[in-house]
């Protein structure tokens, strides 16, 4: 039995706060930040709007390109570092406001390569025969998670959520999955406070060493789709989409640049969206089929990396 990607969908709020905007918020420009992140502007998910109404919106969308019911999945895994409350997980919550009754349900907490983990762990339990067809969401409401007078952070992040079907195939879809960590790193992006006793203790919005981000994750991003591509059987040549994390336009030219896959094979949407973390991948696979760029058979590497420090990819033909 083999897993295979059949549908996309993605969810971003109504509000976009631009460049522009964040000038009169925090120190910073327009210019400052397109030329250190690539980012113009980026969506804020509404008060009233949690992380899973971004996912269920998603998800539906998702529903309907494929031609499937609700009823249809028997798996929901929603990656995320957002969640509605410490406890159900978001994806229980999905799973009944999405009205499914005869689905496990479960969270994946990796940061920006949850959603790399999630495949990586629902293309397992679906080849083992367990499961028929998943809702794979990424989905993220990082507005509440930040300090908006840090103008190294608050510029950078948005609101958003992606989804993909994964479904049972006979012929082979997800082609190989590698997933890593290194926790001796995670000072360098995390977010330090807790709640504790009924209180928040330290510092709860995200903290980062953009300089060292930067340097470890062209180098753990490259070498693991070499890894993955090697697993395969494949090389860069052939690959026909670069589908990477979505946090800064340097890192995606800088990890194309080392694996020799041209600038204009990559699929970028940070512009637009700024860093959505585990929501930025499906966010830029459903940008890519609803323009018309990915076609059946396509062969894309999608590859993610986190605080934690966490990173993956995933090598996976299209339909």
């Amino acid at each position: 039995m083999f897993a295979k990607l059949i549908a996309t969908g993605s969810y971003l709020p109504e509000k976009i706060l631009t460049n522009k905007d964040l000038e009169s918020m925090v120190d910073t420009t327009d210019e400052w930040i397109r030329t250190r992140s690539g980012i113009e502007q980026r969506h804020i998910a509404a008060e009233h709007e949690p992380t899973s109404d971004l996912a269920v919106a998603a998800a539906r969308n998702a529903l309907h390109n494929a031609g499937l019911q609700p009823d249809d999945i028997d798996l929901i895994v929603v990656a995320t570092t957002t969640p509605d409350v410490v406890f159900p997980s978001t994806a229980c919550i999905v799973q009944d406001k999405l009205n499914i009754k005869n689905a496990a349900a479960f969270d994946i907490q990796a940061v920006c390569s949850g959603f790399v983990y999630a495949l990586s762990i629902v293309d397992k339990m679906i080849s083992s025969g367990a499961h028929q067809r998943a809702l794979v969401i990424g989905a993220e409401t990082y507005s509440r998670i930040l300090n908006w007078n840090d103008r190294g952070t608050c510029v950078l992040f948005g609101d958003g959520a992606g989804a993909v079907i994964v479904a049972r195939g006979e012929t082979p879809g997800i082609l190989a999955t590698r997933i890593k960590s290194d926790g001796s790193k995670r000072g360098i992006l995390n977010v330090p406070g807790q709640v504790r006793n009924g209180a928040i203790y330290g510092d709860p919005t995200v903290h980062m060493d953009g300089q060292a981000v930067f340097k470890f994750a062209v180098g753990a991003m490259a070498d693991v789709c070499n890894e993955t591509q090697a697993a395969a059987g494949v090389s860069s040549a052939d690959i026909d989409w670069l589908v990477p994390h979505q946090a800064n336009v340097r890192i995606i030219d800088a990890t194309a640049k080392r694996l020799g896959i041209p600038n204009e094979r990559s699929i970028v949407t940070v512009n637009k969206h700024g860093n959505t973390s585990a929501a930025s991948i499906p966010l830029a696979l459903d940008v890519a089929f609803r323009d018309g760029r990915l076609q059946p058979g396509n062969l894309l590497q999608l590859v993610g990396v986190g605080g934690g420090f966490t990173w993956g990819s995933v090598l996976t033909r299209w339909g």
